[in-house]
């Protein structure tokens, strides 16, 4: 049990780090693949000088950072299990899912770019539809994941603030993140609060995995906190 939260709390410093990494790439070395009025040509041109960059952008903040997801989720039901063992199990499901999916779009953008590169060279008309269908997936793909994540955190904030199994601080950390991801995603005209997961993720999860790797606070059973079994 004591190895697993440690565990945890590594993977949690590790999640955070792999987000920083792909934002500081995004604004740096990659950003013109976010640039619109990039012609498609030029987006080859640029992506097969830079694959090494773009195959990092896609490992490590999706494959790397869905391995630390899944430590860090059964880390944390078995950090809650005894005292919200309702509660645990179903945020935990929304996590594994969001892992899941987060897997998914990565493996897709990583095989995808190499693909989209190959067919390029022997026909720029089909490789320019393949990105508009990479494109076309991954974003729906990594707006179904996020609002499971939002579910996922805020449920266990929900959990750790209802059973003490974590700081207040970061359970209303949590479910704050959470609840603006969930508005943001489900209201159009507040899409822009939904980035405030992906910024607030962050803080929750250095904060999450100092928590646990200092070993702070027991984990609660169910004898310790009454009517806490949600």
């Amino acid at each position: 049990m004591k190895n697993l939260q440690k565990a945890g709390g590594v993977a949690a410093l590790v999640a955070a780090g792999t987000y920083l990494f792909a934002m500081v790439l995004l604004v740096t070395v990659l950003a013109p693949l976010e640039d619109s009025t990039l012609g498609f040509a030029e987006y080859i041109a640029f992506l097969s000088v830079h694959q090494t960059f773009a195959f990092a952008w896609d490992f490590i903040p999706y494959i790397l950072n869905g391995v630390c997801l899944a430590l860090l989720a059964l880390a944390l039901y078995e950090r809650m299990k005894a005292a919200a063992p309702r509660l645990a199990t179903v945020a935990t499901t929304f996590g594994f899912i969001w892992v899941t999916l987060v897997f998914l779009s990565g493996f897709i953008a990583i095989n995808g770019n190499n693909t989209l590169l190959s067919l390029a060279a022997t026909n720029p008309a089909q490789a320019e539809t393949l990105r508009l269908t990479l494109d076309t997936v991954t974003a729906g793909i990594d707006s179904s994941d996020k609002i499971l994540g939002c579910l996922w955190v805020g449920l266990m904030s929900l959990a750790g603030f209802r059973t003490g199994a974590l700081c207040k601080s970061l359970s209303i950390l949590g479910m704050a993140i959470g609840s603006l991801g969930l508005a943001g995603s489900a209201v159009p005209a507040l899409a822009a609060v939904s980035y405030a997961f992906g910024v607030g993720v962050i803080a929750w999860w250095i904060g999450l995995g100092i928590y646990l790797l200092r070993g702070r606070n027991a984990i609660a059973t169910t004898n310790d906190i009454e009517g806490v079994s949600l």
